[in-house]
């Protein structure tokens, strides 16, 4: 096939990046965090806040800050505000997973997914030189170490209750790989070089779980990290925990195996470009469907079968990411090719051109869905989405936009 010219997609990448910036402006209406934003973009301030969502939008302005995006600096600084302030427990420790519009905490336990984008969020908040960042990411990478890090086998738990006497016997996969991400920035944020073999020691037992099980990669496991692969069998949409394999989570991993890689350069094991490759090919040929509406799966069972066939927003960005890493690493025109076109499905399908932003969920018919998500919370896959093809495979996004590489890959 024809490449579109580079250049110019660049530039249409840079008027994406922008226009999302700006309609996530209003999440930062609510005072004590970022809001969960509509399908409009409006606020839903009476609507509860959550952790992971204001650590993902201070994580994005960040970025947005660097690139000098105005008005991104403000933003970022709210989120730093929200997170060192109301969202901190000075008692219990870590961070509230949500709270109550007027700032009380409504939870009762400490969650690793939402700590994990606490972590990448000081790490992009230190780079682009916010005030109080460094604090924040100090109280962050201790907490990890102290709490969440299980020395014994290198994996982070899932769940604790509030103060961290107990912890919960679950273990999942979509914890650790955001904590994968928020160590490889933390590393390039603080010059620790430890995050990175941290992150490498996680990524190891992801892979083998994943090549024992047809490079579908298991979501769900015990305490001593056996799979259990009915998880939520009987609720296979459950938002966080759902049934089965997640082809998004493959296009992910692929991603982060690459980005890791290139982090260690000539530590990295043998095995981990093989690995990103099986576990992109895995889940192209598991989550693809091209009709009746092109885009990907949300979920297939252990023999490839679809289980819930929403097109999610997300998938696609993380699929468009790990197609132009596969490309910059191997040079394989196939990885190139499958890039543009799942960008044409999302300019022609996904981008919302009346409201903003991405449809967050399409059905199979491709009408727009809420089955699984309602309104566009945040805009973190998308942001990423539009930067990681204009920046190199390493360092850190944040980084690599500090240190001048944006559209110099």
């Amino acid at each position: 096939m024809t490449h579109p010219d580079w250049a110019y997609h660049e530039r249409w990448l840079a008027s994406q990046t922008t226009d999302l910036l700006d309609f996530g402006r209003a999440s930062a209406e609510a005072p004590n965090g970022f809001a969960w934003l509509d399908a409009a973009g409006r606020p839903e301030l009476d609507r509860p806040l959550d952790l992971w969502v204001t650590a993902r939008m201070t994580h994005v302005y960040s970025l947005g800050a660097l690139i000098g995006h105005p008005g991104a600096e403000a933003l970022a600084d709210h989120g730093l505000a929200a997170l060192t302030g109301p969202f901190a427990d000075p008692e219990g420790g870590g961070w509230h997973t949500q709270l109550a519009p007027d700032g009380t905490a409504t939870d009762s336990g400490k969650e690793a997914y939402a700590h994990s984008f606490v972590v990448l969020a000081g790490s992009s908040a230190v780079t682009a030189g916010r005030p109080g960042a460094e604090q924040l990411l100090t109280r962050a990478l201790a907490n990890q170490n102290s709490r969440f890090l299980r020395a014994g086998d290198g994996m982070v738990i899932d769940r604790f209750n509030r103060d961290f006497t107990r912890a919960d016997p679950y273990r999942g996969a979509n914890a650790n790989m955001h904590t994968v991400e928020a160590y490889l920035a933390a590393a390039d944020a603080t010059g620790e070089t430890t995050w990175r073999r941290r992150a490498l020691g996680i990524i190891e037992r992801m892979v083998k779980a994943a090549r024992e099980h047809s490079w579908r990669l298991p979501e769900h496991f015990t305490a001593d990290w056996r799979p259990i692969l009915g998880y939520n069998a009987d609720h296979p949409k459950d938002r966080f925990r759902p049934y089965g394999a997640t082809p998004g989570h493959g296009f992910e991993w692929s991603r982060l195996i690459w980005q890791t890689r290139a982090a260690l350069g000539a530590a990295a094991p043998d095995w981990m470009e093989p690995a990103a490759e099986e576990l992109f090919r895995r889940a192209r040929g598991d989550g693809w469907r091209d009709t009746p509406t092109p885009g990907f799966v949300y979920t297939v069972d252990w023999d490839g079968r679809t289980v819930i066939e929403a097109r999610l927003y997300w998938v696609l960005a993380e699929a468009v990411s790990a197609a132009i890493t596969g490309y910059r690493v191997t040079g394989d025109p196939f990885y190139r090719e499958l890039y543009d076109r799942w960008w044409t499905v999302i300019e022609e399908r996904f981008i919302d051109r009346e409201l903003g932003s991405w449809h967050h969920e399409l059905t199979a018919s491709g009408a727009v869905g809420e089955t699984l998500w309602d309104g566009k919370p945040d805009i973190y896959h998308t942001v990423q989405a539009t930067l990681i093809p204009r920046l190199p495979v390493g360092p850190t996004l944040a980084r690599a936009l500090e240190a001048g590489l944006l559209d110099r890959a």
